[in-house]
């Protein structure tokens, strides 16, 4: 991480930073200096003026003066700006009179990032995290179907979207660090709203039927519908989903700009880098824990006759939200302490300017006035400002886009691993999971320090996203590649084990006919012939599993699976037969560069978003983006599908019960 003690630390010398072009950046359009302040710009200060100038109220930490060089002859000198100290007081770390000593080391830039990193990894962990991973037991458990729990995970980008506009807008000339508390506040309320189900619906109670699945040739199967009531728990999921969304919207909006303020220009993508850097790393741990809490059973402390392996298996999904909740309210409580500017921020302001892109015309001269953007009256003018900066949109236009690529990279990914080289849907979730987490994290950070390490500036920050995007899209020409599906009994061949010749395909054979199979329970297995079937009932397997030598479940004498080398018939694998196709590394290398390259210019990308803006429009710039991005990116295509649901026939790629979409990373 940089370091900088100069902004860490407030002001008790003068230092003298020098600024050759200062008077073409405070001219400016989006100058940030008032009128009354530029006037005094290259004339000498009395000490009447400085004293005034040190308890001016339009700075809460430091006041520039520029002095002009006493020389008047001779190339023009270097002007040089020095800042005097606001006191201590407006910028301790504390809540209200209580600012103890001790906390005043936490009052940097570094400290602030600690608490912001922990924030966003919580907001991933749950949101993306232990939601992806419990969506499934969620269902089991409360009846839900699955447009319910679709509804449940899509609360969150209506309540962000919602409220997108409210936060940036009256956040970003706020009092950031206490917006960014309560929205984690929230956020942690919403955990606790959506774990309350688990403690207000009683225990979970089933019956086993060890049965279920094989061939039921002279047993009948009562079906009934189900009357639990438990489905209108789906409101609770809604409302803590909602609250999810509600609260994190500060986080990366007025987060960014916050952190982006208080350091060096250059300083800021490595920043941010480390703090997005924290909210990719959040889904791993959350699928990592999630996934670890699923094998405990829901009711910790009661005894059951389930295992894991059961459909009817109800893991503890609720202790993960719960523990997040109250990590939530604890992690709020020093981020609600923090001042509106850190020691030594102001000095920050002339460099911005220097570096931003600005529009010169008369109506980004309203942008500068200090009291801009804090009432509702002037909303549409700051929207008007925002459309009519070409480089803002078509960064928005270029971020919509790539949130596309994301959406069907996370929501189809683990179910092309799946399909491709016949894995289950835990290994396929793992196998992408492990390239997710170093490519996404890695390329994030990796973004931010290079835009340090060269001092990519403007055209260079959009040159090096265009090279990004370019090799990310040549490496994703390896999807052009594909293996032979392993073959499946019905669906591809035969049950003789030779290509069918038409459609539709047929799941019952002579073989199975008096079993009375059910296209709902889709569990594949492996014959000993090599042929894969839609389950156990569909291979012919009468008895229950019994454990293999490998931990696995082996069905023995399935009628649908001849034997090869003696009379009678085969045995059958719980799970899918193994592929035999060598082109797995390849593609596997070809998806980490893609993830790599993808990840590898957000940080950039976003760096010039914050600079192609005025400074008091900053959040309210990100806000409007992210709208923009979650509207024309992942979220009009799940739209569409949502307002035309489709029902395909049984294919190769869509089971009956069992499809399983990777919702979207959510920010």
């Amino acid at each position: 991480m940089p370091q900088h003690s100069t902004g860490d630390k407030p002001l008790l010398s003068t230092p003298q930073l020098v600024f050759p072009s200062l008077p073409s950046a405070v001219d400016s359009g989006c100058g940030h200096t008032p009128p009354s302040r530029r006037a005094s710009i290259g004339s000498p200060l009395s000490p009447g003026a400085l004293r005034s100038a040190t308890h001016s109220p339009l700075d809460s930490c430091s006041q520039p003066l520029c002095q002009l060089p006493a020389e008047k002859h001779g190339p023009p000198a270097a002007r040089e700006v020095r800042y005097v100290s606001a006191g201590p007081k407006r910028l301790a770390c504390g809540w209200w009179a209580f600012a103890p000593e001790c906390l005043q080391a936490f009052n940097t830039p570094r400290g602030f990032l600690l608490f912001l990193c922990v924030a966003s990894f919580l907001q991933g962990m749950t949101v993306n995290g232990f939601i992806n991973t419990v969506i499934t037991s969620i269902e089991r458990r409360y009846d839900l179907l699955s447009y319910q729990s679709g509804l449940i995970a899509s609360s969150y980008d209506v309540a962000a979207c919602f409220c997108l506009t409210f936060v940036s807008y009256f956040g970003g000339s706020g009092h950031k660090p206490r917006w960014l508390g309560w929205g984690v506040l929230v956020m942690g309320a919403g955990s606790l709203v959506f774990a309350l189900p688990h403690f207000t619906s009683g225990p979970y109670q089933v019956e086993v039927d060890e049965g279920i699945g094989t061939c039921q040739a002279n047993r009948s199967v009562a079906c009934g519908k189900s009357t639990s009531g438990l489905s209108s728990y789906r409101l609770v999921f809604m409302l803590g989903q909602f609250l999810h969304g509600v609260g994190a919207t500060p986080l990366y909006t007025l987060g960014v700009t916050y952190l982006d303020e208080n350091v060096k220009s250059s300083y800021s993508p490595v920043y941010i880098a480390i703090f997005y850097t924290a909210a990719i790393l959040g889904p791993a741990a959350g699928y990592l824990i999630g996934g670890a809490l699923l094998n405990i059973y829901t009711e910790i402390g009661q005894r059951t006759e389930l295992t894991t392996e059961s459909p009817l298996w109800v893991g503890a999904w609720w202790v993960g939200f719960l523990g997040a909740g109250v990590a939530a309210f604890l992690i709020a409580v020093p981020i609600l302490g923090y001042p509106r500017q850190l020691p030594g921020s102001q000095r920050y302001v002339v460099m911005r300017a220097s570096e931003t892109h600005q529009l010169k015309d008369s109506r980004h001269k309203v942008a500068s006035n200090p009291d801009f953007g804090k009432t509702i009256s002037d909303l549409p003018l700051s929207i008007w400002l925002l459309l009519k900066n070409p480089m803002f949109i078509l960064l928005c236009l270029a971020g919509a886009t790539e949130a596309t690529l994301i959406a069907g990279m996370s929501t189809f990914g683990p179910k092309f691993l799946e399909s491709q080289f016949s894995l289950s849907a835990s290994e396929a979730a793992t196998l992408f999971g492990y390239l997710v987490v170093p490519a996404g994290g890695g390329g994030t950070f990796l973004g931010g320090f290079l835009v340090n390490k060269f001092k990519l500036r403007g055209s260079g920050t959009i040159r090096f996203c265009l090279l990004c995007t370019l090799t990310s899209l040549l490496a994703a020409s390896v999807f052009s590649m594909h293996c032979p599906n392993v073959p499946m009994a019905g669906v591809t061949a035969s049950y003789g084990n030779s290509l069918l010749p038409q459609d539709p395909w047929e799941l019952t054979a002579a073989c199975n006919a008096a079993c009375g199979c059910r296209p709902e329970h889709y569990s594949p297995v492996c014959g000993s012939n090599g042929l894969m079937y839609f389950s156990p009932c569909h291979a012919g397997c009468p008895e229950v599993a019994a454990p293999g030598p490998g931990g696995q479940k082996v069905y023995r004498d399935c009628s649908c699976v001849p034997q090869n080398f003696s009379s009678g018939f085969g045995h059958a694998t719980a799970g899918k037969c193994s592929s035999t196709c060598q082109r797995k590394p390849l593609l596997l290398v070809f998806i980490f560069v893609v993830i790599l390259f993808t990840f590898l210019s957000s940080i950039p990308a976003l760096t010039a978003t914050l600079r192609c803006v005025c400074d008091q429009q900053r959040s309210f710039a990100l806000g409007i983006q992210w709208i923009v991005v979650r509207t024309l990116g992942p979220g009009l295509p799940l739209l569409c599908c949502c307002l035309r649901p489709v029902q395909a026939p049984i294919g190769i790629f869509q089971w009956p019960g069992s499809f399983s979409a990777q919702p979207v990373l959510r920010l």
